[in-house]
């Protein structure tokens, strides 16, 4: 390990630093240190630390805005890399959206309204970066990703740059290719079509009204915890076995929605972790429906 980091320090990959907590980079604030934490300032910088890296067979996780992630009290060995100012681009040609991998999600859909296009208003949402969006098939309101992505640019592990069109990336519900074959969006081109501004904006402005509405968003929360099984809502199974307020350490499940579950206080991955097998249990246990988490368990167990 001493020596990769040697010539991460040497080399230009981008800012390092060494066993930093990663609680403050989730939107759960929770989540033990880094071996390392690298954040590449440009996109060669960002290829030459893959490529390093791979040479030494040193693991890495990717993190963006660190939504629908749980980190382990533990922590992550090897490096994580932090997506930043280089993949923070967009550009409209078009009906055609060019954004990179550590957009916002949210923003994007703002910013295609103003430009008078629609088939992002689903994502206005959805906390992640495009990069999470693209790799998790993110979506809502009846709409998601893999309805609107024509290609994604991607960066292997060997810090080859591919292109991979919808069909290659293998989309169902909530899942990618780039789940069992790992590599980092670096950019997506979505294909939308032009729209009426107005009626957008409405569109938008009425998912935000219902967000604030019925979800706990004024406490730190990874988003929903459970994909929806065929034929049912997480939420309301969860609501219907009566654990609305179920409780371990500093985890709960929301009070407000169901399939929150929120860091209501110094909540620790094991907490959380906790919580979700009771929840899961429960719900089994009383409908016979198995309940499968969307978030992303990351790092030493």
């Amino acid at each position: 390990m001493q020596q990769v980091i040697t010539e991460l320090l040497n080399g230009s990959c981008g800012e390092l630093r060494l066993n930093e907590p990663l609680a403050p980079y989730t939107t759960w604030k929770i989540g033990g240190p880094a071996d390392i934490l690298l954040i590449p300032r440009t996109r060669s910088q960002l290829i030459d630390a893959v490529k390093l890296l791979n040479r030494h067979e040193t693991p890495w996780t990717v993190l963006g805005r660190g939504s629908n992630m749980l980190v382990s009290d533990k922590g992550i060995r090897g490096a994580v890399i932090k997506l930043g100012d280089a993949l923070e681009t967009v550009r409209f040609e078009g009906e055609l959206v060019y954004a990179g991998g550590a957009y916002s999600f949210i923003k994007l859909s703002v910013m295609a309204g103003k430009e008078g296009l629609t088939g992002l208003e689903f994502a206005g949402g959805i906390p992640g970066t495009v990069g999470g969006a693209v790799y998790m098939n993110a979506g809502a309101h009846g709409s998601d990703v893999s309805r609107i992505l024509l290609r994604a640019e991607v960066l292997l592990p060997t810090g080859e740059l591919v292109t991979l069109n919808n069909e290659d990336l293998a989309y169902a519900y909530r899942h990618s290719i780039l789940q069992t074959k790992p590599g980092i969006v670096t950019e997506a081109v979505f294909q939308l079509r032009y729209g009426d501004r107005k009626e957008i904006a409405a569109t938008l402005a009425s998912y935000k009204d219902r967000r604030l509405r019925t979800q706990p968003l004024q406490l730190a929360c990874a988003g929903s915890v459970f994909r929806n099984p065929q034929g049912h809502f997480a939420a309301k199974l969860i609501e219907e076995a009566g654990l609305k307020g179920l409780r371990v350490g500093g985890a709960e499940v929301s009070p407000l929605h169901a399939n929150f579950i929120v860091n209501a206080g110094q909540a620790t991955a094991h907490d959380v972790l906790t919580l979700i097998e009771q929840v899961k249990t429960a719900v089994k246990e009383k409908f016979g429906v198995c309940l499968v988490p969307e978030v992303l368990v990351v790092g030493e167990r």
